[in-house]
């Protein structure tokens, strides 16, 4: 099933420790919406440590991914994360500059 046949989750189970719905999520990735110190950066982070990449790319888009990637780097604690993140950031934008 892709993402986009996915029936909305009142929850997402990446954010499964806080009372935070999916809508509210995407508002705090668009940076519409904080609560207290949850703001973009962190919804960005908690995307990036524990949704699945399709969902990344989804939410986020390469834009967005290539151009934050440097704010958000040291705030992720997976050494694996960072190796994969920092290859496409450095080979995206060179072979696929369309996305930008």
């Amino acid at each position: 099933m892709a993402i986009s046949d996915r029936p909305t989750r009142a929850r997402l189970p990446y954010v499964w420790d806080y009372d935070i719905d999916e809508a509210t999520f995407d508002a705090m990735l668009a940076g519409e919406v904080s609560l207290g110190r949850l703001d973009r950066d962190w919804a960005v982070v908690r995307l990036i440590e524990y949704a699945p990449y399709d969902e990344i790319v989804q939410k986020l888009g390469f834009a967005a991914l290539v151009n934050g990637w440097p704010r958000w780097r040291e705030r992720v604690r997976s050494a694996s994360i960072k190796r994969g993140l920092d290859f496409l950031i450095e080979w995206l934008p060179e072979h696929h500059p369309e996305y930008f």
